[in-house]
């Protein structure tokens, strides 16, 4: 038995739409957030999580839902069409409805970072009066013992710069290159065709400074200024999130609808596969887009609005669900695989074999039960740790490592795309070790990469962007390897009557932690500073590989080489049963 590969790349078109739009989502949002309302890190981590909290009630109902759908077109396809559709029209007016309060943040970050005008001064929203350049500069330093996020004290001290006369030099002078402590002079910092740029050191230990207090201050201006922008972009962002959770179920639900059960970790493999092209055209769109216009973000969601309906238009072209759903249904009954074909085999004392479920049905019962919940709590505490750092991440590259955001999709384009090659191996490699072993495998990747991180890639500076690109492309090999896995589990120990209801299950557990972990994890970083954000991520993360240690059952189970009739054609000669004939239909009958 062989998976047929071109049939799954077509009902991956589903996937791909879904992936268009987080992709998109995920990188675009919070830098829009940002931009326009300046919000902390705690406020940004509570609205990137109010989606999955929403999507949390709402996946399960529409996934139930959708099990109980009867139509001409198969009981997925509309709710893929519906809200696919609904979404393409609506997430167009998500920037849109936040333009005015990015125009003016815009202007209130030039007025606050540009500290080279003629007699500098800022008043701050507080009633703070910064009279010059050095009064802003001594204050960010003095808040830098509090949070690294403004001045990263620790950091100075491990590149040389002890002293605050020594930061405020260079603070004041970005122009100029300062030798060592001792070198009060310095000399003009000029690029290889002989331009006055900014200095590294000025990159390295002040600009994130400055910039971290200019978003404070556009985030206190926007709480005056722009609470009805806020509030109509919440009230468009809802409504986005609704229809996009009205197919997100139905449409994961379609692959192990029209896939026996042995063969889903590789045909997840491959709609993971197709998700990923999925996100590599938002990818594209948003690089391109931001590379040109840093606050482009319309242009980005029309763009994408577009993708997803493109790829809508070859679903429906492709994918006629009730005839694969009878292709599947033939598959199964030719190999004799069915909904119960988890059951282990028992040796009773005569010798002869009994199923686990026969032996004790109730314990098996149970057991698959308590399984069950350490999946899901294990999938839930890799997405508290994984979706902490994704829901940040434009974030962190753009005001930490100081990256432009063109550039910041770039990099985490690249460990994105390079992982990707990943993805059909990982769906063999599940087939040789097992689901589980292959989660924790993929979770371990994860942890080594977020202390690489946190260690060594959590700066400024361009040694570390590069530090940064390598360490995560090891947390992309980590991600693909666990989640092509995670959902075949969960779904292996449902039946065909309710493999919606399942799917909704899974995405309450990782919905659920992607609703509150934005806003722990904003917590971390507003007390203690940015680079904390990758310790905490670690520890969730090993949790999960704790769970995943006690799961016993929803692992892989070897491919049946054999028909169903040859199989019992053989049974029936190696212990003696009588003479057996194999009628048309494959029914065993006994003479």
């Amino acid at each position: 038995m062989k998976l047929d590969v071109k049939k799954t790349i077509r009902v991956g078109f589903a996937f791909a739409i879904i992936m268009a739009f987080w992709t998109a989502y995920d990188f675009v949002v919070p830098l829009l957030l940002e931009n326009a309302f300046g919000l902390s890190h705690t406020m940004r981590g509570l609205i990137m999580g109010l989606d999955n909290l929403l999507s949390l009630f709402l996946l399960p109902v529409f996934g139930k839902i959708s099990d109980k759908t009867k139509t001409k077109w198969g009981k997925r396809t509309p709710f893929i069409f519906i809200g696919t559709i609904i979404s393409c029209i609506l997430m167009i007016f998500v920037p849109i409805s936040a333009q005015r309060a990015l125009k003016d943040g815009t202007a209130l970050r030039e007025q606050i970072t540009n500290t080279e005008v003629e007699n500098y001064s800022y008043t701050s929203s507080d009633g703070t009066v910064f009279e010059s350049k050095t009064a802003i500069y001594e204050f960010l330093y003095d808040k830098g013992s509090e949070n690294s996020d403004y001045a990263d004290h620790e950091y100075m001290k491990k590149s040389g710069i002890t002293t605050k006369e020594h930061y405020l030099r260079i603070a004041k002078n970005p122009y100029t290159v300062f030798e060592n402590e001792n070198d009060l002079v310095g000399k003009d910092s000029v690029d290889k065709k002989g331009n006055k740029v900014v200095s590294s050191d000025y990159k390295n230990f002040v600009q994130a400074g400055i910039n971290n207090y200019a978003s404070d201050e556009v985030g206190q201006a926007a709480k005056t200024n722009h609470k009805a922008s806020l509030a109509i972009y919440m009230i468009i962002l809802l409504l986005v999130l609704i229809s996009m959770a009205v197919f997100r179920s139905p449409a994961v639900a379609l692959m192990p609808d029209v896939t026996p059960k042995p063969l889903r970790s590789q045909a997840n493999a491959i709609i993971n596969l197709a998700g990923g092209v999925g996100g590599a055209i938002s990818f594209l769109i948003y690089t391109v887009t931001l590379m040109i216009n840093p606050t482009g973000f319309i242009a980005i969601f029309v763009a994408v609005a577009c993708a997803m309906a493109l790829l809508l238009v070859g679903f429906m072209l492709l994918v006629n669900e009730k005839k694969m759903l009878k292709e599947c249904a033939e598959i199964c009954a030719e190999y004799g695989i069915t909904d119960n074909d988890e059951e282990e085999e028992l040796v009773k004392a005569d010798g002869t074999l009994v199923s686990e479920a026969a032996a004790d049905p109730e314990k098996l019962k149970r057991a698959k039960f308590v399984s069950f919940i350490l999946i899901l709590a294990s999938i839930f505490m890799w997405f508290m740790g994984y979706n902490a750092i994704v829901s940040t991440l434009s974030i962190f590259l753009t005001k930490t490592l100081l990256v432009s955001p063109g550039w910041a999709s770039i990099v985490s384009g690249i460990s994105m795309g390079i992982s990707a090659i990943a993805f059909i191996p990982v769906g063999m490699l599940a087939v040789k070790i097992g689901r589980r072993k292959s989660i924790i495998l993929g979770f371990a990747l994860a942890v080594l990469s977020f202390f690489l991180i946190f260690l060594f890639a959590s700066a400024p500076g361009s040694a570390s962007v590069y530090l940064f690109t390598v360490f995560y492309l090891i947390a992309g090999f980590g991600l693909i390897i666990a989640n092509v896995n995670t959902f075949p589990m969960v779904v292996e120990l449902s039946s065909a009557q309710d493999i919606g209801k399942y799917t909704g299950l899974y995405y309450t557990a990782t919905m659920s932690a992607q609703a509150i972990t934005p806003f722990i994890a904003g917590l971390f970083m507003d007390k203690f500073g940015s680079k904390y954000l990758f310790l905490y991520s670690l520890v969730c993360v090993i949790v999960a590989i704790i769970l995943m240690f006690f799961v016993k059952h929803g692992d892989s189970k070897p491919l049946p080489k054999k028909k169903k009739g040859e199989e019992d054609l053989e049974l029936a000669a190696a212990t003696g049963a009588g003479n057996v004939v194999i009628s048309a239909e494959g029914e065993d009958k006994n003479e």
